[in-house]
């Protein structure tokens, strides 16, 4: 069974949004608190409605916490459930964190036997997953981020620094600062890099209760950057993807990687 999820989830940080009908979140009780030493709790899934978990957790494996003064956090009470998995967090500092469930991978297609076959799983597991003899492999390498932020007191930045591997969000609006009617700024990094041309959906929760996605789209432009006028409050969901050859795996042709954001926009 635990094999089976991490394929799954690791099949959905590799597609984009558009391909299939999962899509992966992380999703905050709150996003904005204040208080000596508040508690947020998160929930991690992939379902077919945004934020209600019906389809298979979210691994925990790759789970990064940033907090305010940069260095790396552990959360408590982590859990994995039929539908979801979950996790707190208690925000001792001030400022804000970064939250992030980040999975790498690879996938392969492989004659073997006579039949064609398809293998997915971590990097370390490729050598031996891989029938010796096996002909026409081909490896793509797979990397997905999923995030969400949360501030206790003022926003601050530090957390927010790009690590310079994959598809990173970097705000230029605070993403703990998004209030509807309001335009917010972001660019999008790959490699530390700014991309033009990355073509981005947004998508407000409570998919459920709605007959349309109302998805909104928009693309970077020279310097990577984009904006975002929210209709109204709520938690959103921003996901792209993109594909490159710097891959880390020596047997990988190619790099799929894909971000997916909740973001958090209050009522003016």
């Amino acid at each position: 069974m635990k094999r089976f999820i991490l394929s799954a989830c690791l099949l959905a940080l590799a597609l984009p949004a558009t391909s299939f009908a999962h899509k992966v979140w992380l999703r905050p009780s709150q996003t904005v608190f204040s208080g000596p030493e508040p508690w947020v709790t998160v929930d991690a899934a992939v379902s077919n409605d945004l934020f209600y978990f019906n389809h298979f957790p979210l691994r925990l494996d790759g789970l990064e916490i940033v907090a305010p003064d940069g260095n790396t956090v552990e959360a408590q009470n982590q859990s994995v459930g039929k539908y979801r998995s979950v996790f707190d967090l208690p925000l001792t500092q001030q400022g804000t964190y970064r939250i992030a469930v980040v999975h790498r991978g690879a996938f392969a297609s492989f004659e073997s036997e006579g039949q064609r076959r398809r293998w997915r799983g971590s990097a370390e597991a490729l050598q031996t997953e891989i029938p010796a003899g096996a002909t026409n492999v081909r490896v793509t390498e797979s990397l997905g981020r999923v995030e969400t932020f949360v501030t206790n007191g003022a926003p601050t930045l530090e957390s927010l620094e790009p690590t310079g591997e994959g598809i990173e969000l970097i705000p230029l609006t605070h993403p703990n600062d998004l209030y509807s009617g309001e335009t917010a700024k972001f660019r999008f990094l790959v490699n530390g890099k700014p991309v033009p041309e990355m073509e981005i959906s947004v998508v407000r929760g409570e998919t459920r209760y709605r007959n349309s996605q109302d998805e909104l789209h928009v693309v970077t432009d020279g310097n990577g950057e984009f904006s975002v006028t929210w209709p109204e409050p709520g938690m959103y969901w921003l996901q792209t993807s993109a594909e490159d050859k710097q891959t880390k795996i020596p047997e990988a042709q190619s790099r799929r990687m894909s971000y997916a954001g909740t973001l958090e926009v209050l009522p003016q």
